[in-house]
């Protein structure tokens, strides 16, 4: 049994919060590259310039890449053989969140009360925090600073069976079009498929913790990923609604069995800044 302490937990966090709000990942680096080079409109290759100097100047500078630094979002993988000292983990979790927020001067967004809007005193907690019990004795901390807007454009649907992919499709791409310049593409799509109301919004979310570029595993299921990512562009929404060939970097699906007479299916849409950490303890 391997021993992992509250403090350890707490220091990591802290810092996963400030460098996913400072230093954008490399994969999505690469897709502005990648997509720069693509893009026919001049507009939207101005915007995506823009985007990758303001990556960078966030990086150098150690400053938010965006006014929105998100609700942050854990995934966590505990080991079955690990053991966690001092206290909760999701109370490491949280302090984590207060400490790295404070400290990194990063903009609270958190309400305590959703009706009456009454401000949070947590220095941007709780977190939404998932926890998956997996073997080994390691903990990996999967982080996303998640932004308000492309949050605010996600949806869920409850299809049919006889809906079937095409009805899955249309779905999709209804989403993203009616999201237009909202949720400040270029987007990644998250798409889960599956499971049952509440699961497949949390596959949906899930989705987005994979590094731009990597596809699913099931062919079948990679195969649609690079279709969607091909009709969505054809929207003509481009960088920031603005036009172009440019609307989404990436299309990541996720899927689970589900119940005989169901056919669930959650768009979780990210802004162009796609922010995610890793830490393995």
């Amino acid at each position: 049994m391997r021993t992992i302490t509250y403090n350890a937990i707490v220091t990591q966090v802290a810092s996963m919060c400030q460098e996913a709000n400072f230093e954008l990942g490399q994969d999505v680096i690469k897709a502005f590259q990648s997509a720069l080079k693509k893009e026919t409109s001049e507009t939207g290759k101005d915007i995506l310039e823009q985007l990758i100097l303001n990556a960078d100047i966030a990086k150098s500078e150690r400053v938010p890449m965006c006014q929105d630094t998100g609700v942050s979002v854990f995934i966590v993988e505990v080991g079955q053989d690990c053991h966690i000292t001092g206290g909760s983990i999701y109370d490491a979790i949280n302090e984590g969140v207060r400490k790295g927020y404070e400290e990194g001067y990063l903009r609270h967004s958190i309400v305590d009360h959703p009706i009456t809007r009454e401000k949070s005193k947590g220095y941007n907690t709780p977190s939404i925090i998932h926890i998956e019990l997996v073997p080994g004795d390691e903990i990996v901390i999967h982080m996303s600073a998640k932004g308000g807007g492309s949050e605010n454009m996600s949806t869920l649907k409850m299809l049919k069976p006889s809906d079937g992919l095409e009805g899955i499709k249309a779905f999709i791409l209804d989403t993203v079009s009616k999201a237009g310049p909202n949720a400040c593409p270029p987007l990644v799509v998250g798409i889960g498929i599956g499971g049952n109301f509440e699961r497949c919004a949390y596959l949906a979310k899930k989705s987005l913790f994979r590094p731009i570029g990597h596809r699913n595993e099931r062919p079948e299921i990679s195969k649609i990923e690079e279709e969607l990512m091909f009709k969505i562009n054809e929207l003509g929404i481009g960088p920031q609604g603005l036009g172009g060939n440019t609307t989404a970097l990436d299309v990541k699906i996720e899927i689970e069995p589900c119940h005989i007479a169901a056919l669930p299916v959650a768009i979780n849409l990210n802004c162009h800044a796609s922010r995610h950490k890793e830490v393995r303890l």
